[in-house]
């Protein structure tokens, strides 16, 4: 396959649409199968070009669009597909009296339902599934753990921007505070220690099977 960088492509969008006819002929006739084609904002002037010569949008980061043609028409696309899945990591952390750390959300869906759960968030790019548990709660309750063990996944479709969501849940044990100020305020409202049963005897978790079987 072959892979089309910004610095490598003109600015002018019928030079552009030119060059890249030639190209896609010539590598056609050479056998190339796939073309992937990396677009800067400064460059978004090529993209009508680009769609007019049959190219389709891939996936887009804040700085970039990514572009893809396939050029075989006899066989069918065997290009990778954009990312499927997002992925949540939960923090289920106990401490040596049973306690399990819990926080209120001042956004989202649970917004003002009274609902005490665990400290969640997303997995950042090339950022491991523990790194991730482990940041989430020391930036929303200042608590320092260490993740012992994964409790439970949980497999879900039909999320954000029609992606599969991916959710960890890992126990950890607390072995320090960072810092003995408040929690993170502008997402919570507010981070505490409470017995387990209260956590899991919540009205909010009644008659739902998938929280039920986490909490199991």
């Amino acid at each position: 396959g072959k892979l089309l960088v910004p610095s490598s492509l003109p600015s002018d969008p019928r030079v552009f649409a030119s060059r890249l006819r030639r190209s896609l002929e010539s590598w056609s006739v050479a056998g190339t199968r796939g073309v992937w084609l990396k677009l800067g904002l400064s460059q978004s002037s090529l993209i009508p070009e680009a769609v007019e010569q049959g190219f389709e949008f891939h996936h887009a980061e804040r700085d970039y669009v990514m572009m893809t043609r396939w050029l075989p028409a006899s066989l069918s696309s065997t290009l990778p597909p954009n990312a499927s899945h997002q992925v949540g990591v939960g923090a289920f952390v106990v401490n040596s009296r049973g306690e399990v750390l819990v926080v209120m959300e001042r956004h989202g869906v649970l917004r003002g339902r009274g609902v005490w759960k665990m400290p969640t968030g997303l997995v950042a790019a090339g950022e491991d599934l523990t790194d991730a548990a482990e940041r989430e709660l020391l930036e929303e309750t200042g608590i320092i753990a260490r993740t012992e063990a994964v409790l439970a996944v949980r497999q879900a479709h039909g999320f954000a921007f029609g992606k599969s969501d991916l959710f960890v849940v890992v126990g950890m044990r607390p072995y320090g505070t960072l810092y003995d100020g408040p929690v993170q305020e502008s997402e919570l409202v507010d981070a505490r220690w409470i017995p387990m049963r209260e956590y899991t005897e919540q009205a909010f978790f009644a008659g739902m099977p998938l929280y039920s079987k986490m909490l199991e």
